[in-house]
C-alpha cells in the first residue's frame, strides 16, 4: 500500500485519471501548501475525499507527543505505517522561525557511541514519503500556534547520507511544494565521503554540516566509527570541493565531551581544519546531552564557553547551540525512539 505523501505529482495524475485537470491542483495544493488530509480539502467532492483517504493513508501513525517545560519544543513519537520501526520528529519554535528536525532512517547503523540513536542500531531507510510527512505534519501542528515551518534540518533519526535518494527526493519535494529554500535546508552528516560528492552534483545548494567532533584521526575513529573508512583527509577534501562547487559555507558540528575532546589542544586542531576551507568552516559546539550506556558526560558550560572562546581567538566562526528539549529526550543525540541501547563499556581515550 502506498502512502499519502509517496506518489509524486505525476503518479498523483495517474491515480486522478478521467477526473478535471483541475482536482490535481486542488489536491496538490492541499496536501502540501495548506497540509490538509483528504478527508479535509474541501475543494474536492466527498466520494473523491473519501476515496484518496482509503487509498492513500498517512504513513506515520502518531503513538506520543511530548512538550518540553517551556513549551518551545515538540518531540513526536510516530510508528510506521506497518506498525513498526518507531521514529521521532523534533519541532522547535524560536522567536523568529520554527524549525522541524527531520529523520532520514529507522536507526542508524553508524555506531557513534555518545548518540542514543546509534546504540540503538539499524532498522530501516525512510522512504520520501516518510521523511516529507514529518514536516507537513510538525508544520500542521505550527499552524495551530500560527506558525509557519521556515527551517528544515535531516538531523533526527539515521545519517542522511546513506539514505541519499530518499532525502534528496524529500529536499526537492520541500523545496518545490512546500517552498523552503535551500538557504533553509541543512542536511547533516558524520561523514559518508561519497554522499557529500553525490550532494555536490545535485541542483540545489542546501547546507552541509559535518559531525566532525573530532580533528584528527585516532580520536575520531573512536567517537565516529566511519572515520575508519573515510579518514579526515578524504573528508576535508569532499568538504573543499562542496564548497567550491555550491558556494555555500561548510558548518563543523562539536559535541563537547568532558576531558575528551574539549582541550585547548583540540580548539587549536579543530581551528586548523577549519582554516582548510575558504571560507573558513563555521563551527556548531554542542553540549553534549546525557544518553543511556555513555559513561562521560558532557563538558561543563565553563569549558564550553572557554572552547569557544579560543576557537573565536584563533579566527573561528563559533557558536554554541541552545538545547532544546533536553528533559523529554528531544536534543541532540537524544532521539532513540524508545528503544533499547547497548551499553559502551568504556569512554573513548585520549
Amino acid at each position: 500500500m502506498t502512502s499519502l505523501y509517496h506518489p509524486t505529482r505525476d503518479e498523483l495524475a495517474t491515480l486522478l485519471h478521467g477526473e478535471p485537470r483541475y482536482r490535481l491542483d486542488q489536491l496538490w495544493t492541499g496536501l502540501y501548501t495548506h497540509f490538509q488530509r483528504p478527508a479535509d480539502i474541501t475543494t474536492l467532492p466527498a466520494a473523491m475525499r473519501s476515496r484518496l483517504a482509503v487509498e492513500l493513508p498517512e504513513s506515520l501513525v502518531e503513538v506520543k507527543r511530548e512538550t518540553s517545560n517551556t513549551g518551545d519544543t515538540v518531540k513526536f513519537l510516530w510508528h510506521l505505517l506497518e506498525g513498526q520501526h518507531p521514529i521521532e520528529t523534533v519541532l522547535m519554535y524560536y522567536d523568529t522561525r520554527a524549525t522541524v528536525c527531520v529523520s532520514t532512517q529507522a536507526g542508524c547503523a553508524m555506531a557513534c557511541g555518545f548518540c542514543a540513536t546509534g546504540q540503538a542500531g539499524f532498522n530501516r531507510h525512510l522512504s520520501t514519503g516518510e521523511i516529507v510527512e514529518q514536516v507537513v505534519r510538525a508544520a500542521r501542528e505550527a499552524a495551530t500556534h500560527s506558525r509557519r515551518i521556515d527551517n528544515i534540518v535531516f538531523m533526527g533519526m539515521g545519517e542522511p547520507l546513506a539514505n541519499e535518494p530518499a532525502v534528496w527526493g524529500a529536499v526537492e519535494r520541500i523545496h518545490d511544494d512546500i517552498g523552503i529554500s535551500a538557504r533553509h535546508l541543512t542536511i547533516s552528516t558524520v561523514g559518508i565521503v561519497p554522499g557529500i560528492r553525490t550532494l555536490a552534483t545535485r541542483p540545489l545548494p542546501v547546507n552541509l554540516a559535518v559531525s566532525l567532533h573530532a580533528a584528527r584521526n585516532d580520536l575520531r575513529n573512536e567517537l565516529v566509527p566511519i572515520n575508519t573508512r573515510y579518514p579526515l583527509e578524504m573528508l576535508m577534501q569532499a568538504c573543499r570541493d562542496y564548497l567550491h562547487e555550491k558556494r555555500r559555507r561548510v558548518t563543523f558540528e562539536w559535541a563537547l565531551i568532558d576531558s575528551v575532546n574539549d582541550t585547548d589542544q583540540d580548539a587549536q586542531e579543530l581551528a586548523e581544519l577549519c582554516f582548510q576551507l575558504t571560507p573558513a568552516a563555521h563551527v556548531n559546539l554542542i553540549p553534549l546531552n546525557p544518553t543511556p550506556g555513555w559513561p562521560t558526560v558532557g563538558s561543563s558550560p565553563a569549558r564550553v564557553a572557554a572552547f569557544q572562546r579560543i576557537l573565536r581567538n584563533l579566527g573561528v566562526n563559533a557558536t554554541t547551540r541552545q538545547n532544546r528539549g533536553t528533559e523529554i529526550a528531544a536534543a541532540c543525540g537524544q532521539l532513540a525512539a524508545g528503544q533499547p541501547v547497548t551499553v559502551t563499556p568504556k569512554p573513548p581515550r585520549r
